[in-house]
């Protein structure tokens, strides 16, 4: 496609920076200082849910690569916050879209993108992680309510969250994939309880989340009962989206950056250190495919087609390139490096250590980098399964 800009791409590119240069009192260090008010800003101009319809709560802009690129763009060099994301706003809602019902839509998107829900993802279980279909998660009819028993592990933010998507066994004697529906929970519903599990971060991410008879109307099932399977294989691939996303690692490649070139060692830049430009122009070089990975990826998108093998490799590339950058600034940084807690030598309030720790834990999370190589090769360049091993 034809990436030159025309005269109207200018005129946007220029609303957007006037936008951004109006409101920098509004954010610092890519960080709203009021989230929701933040978000609402974004919305209204078609900076976020861009492409979502006004009827659930976007603003209902046709899909434009150009503008979307732009807006990146532009967001990017002032160091200004996207839009929310996370799992009800990058995962749940293009769900609903796609598969949703109508009362659902309208019920659940609108609030969700304006930050008043949040979400967390009942998906793995102590027996069912990467065989993520052995799950044993239960629930059985009574009148026009599911009661649900089981447990869930590994669920981010489901201390903070007000909902759950999670998949469920609704169907005992069917197969074990067919047998599954994803449904919709209250997290305040009675037989809910949420037990923290503290990461290497020292931080609290994930969760257990255990339920004793909870009651849930059906109609709170997305995409029909028994159907949960390839509900749930459509929000996993927004996750990998999501997880992989190539505007967040390029404004972290620029944080790097301006890291290199402020942090010395005897006297000399970091960023004019031989070794350690270098590294960082390789990790570039990545970041800039990644960004062309994306631009492929919003084409398809807005030609409404597959993004074939080039949407199986962002969660892959995505986590182990932000991995990588953090690696590259504890090194940059030193004995520096290793400082965790508060202190004057602290750089980025420890948002380095943080990520690196954190991500290193994504290349996990969301799906092991190995299974996503299955995936690559299996889906996306039709290579042969790994045969089973063989019986006695």
């Amino acid at each position: 496609m034809d990436l030159t800009l025309t005269p109207e791409m200018a005129a946007f590119r220029e609303e957007v920076r006037a936008f951004l240069a109006a409101r920098r009192d509004q954010y610092e260090a890519g960080a709203p200082k009021d989230a929701k008010a933040w978000q609402a800003r974004l919305i209204e101009h078609g900076y976020a849910a861009r492409t979502i319809p006004r009827d659930y709560g976007g603003y209902g802009a046709e899909p434009d690569v150009l503008k979307a690129r732009i807006i990146a763009e532009e967001f990017i060099a002032a160091d200004a916050p996207r839009g929310m994301a996370g799992q009800g706003i990058s995962m749940l809602v293009p769900t609903l879209l796609e598969v949703g019902s109508e009362a659902q839509k309208k019920r659940w998107i609108g609030p969700t993108l304006r930050g008043e829900i949040i979400w967390c993802q009942g998906y793995s279980e102590p027996g069912a992680g990467s065989d993520l279909a052995s799950l044993q998660t239960r629930a059985f009819e009574d009148g026009d309510d599911f009661v649900i028993s089981g447990s869930k592990i590994w669920t981010s933010t489901a201390k903070q969250a007000q909902m759950m998507f999670c998949l469920v066994r609704t169907e005992p004697q069917a197969p074990k994939h067919e047998g599954i529906s994803y449904v919709l929970i209250p997290m305040d519903t009675p037989g809910i309880e949420v037990r923290p599990l503290k990461t290497m971060t020292g931080q609290a991410e994930f969760n257990e989340v255990f339920f004793t008879d909870v009651r849930v109307p059906q109609s709170n099932v997305v995409g029909g009962r028994g159907r949960g399977w390839f509900v749930a294989n459509t929000t996993l691939r927004h996750e990998r989206g999501m997880l992989g996303d190539p505007n967040a690692t390029e404004a972290r490649l620029n944080a790097l950056i301006q890291l290199m070139k402020s942090e010395t060692v005897g006297g000399e830049r970091i960023i004019d250190n031989p070794i350690f430009r270098d590294r960082l122009m390789q990790l570039q070089a990545r970041v800039f495919a990644m960004r062309f990975n994306g631009l492929r990826l919003l084409t398809a998108a807005a030609s409404g087609e597959s993004p074939g093998l080039a949407g199986l490799v962002v969660k892959l590339q995505g986590c182990e390139l932000n991995h990588q950058v953090a690696a590259l600034a504890i090194d940059a940084l030193g004995e520096l490096g290793i400082l965790y807690h508060d202190g004057p030598h602290l750089r980025a309030k420890g948002n380095w250590q943080r990520n690196y720790m954190f991500d290193l834990g994504l290349i996990i999370g969301g799906g092991t980098a190995q299974i996503q190589k299955n995936i690559i090769s299996e889906r996306g360049l039709g290579m042969p399964r790994e045969p089973s091993p063989a019986k006695a």
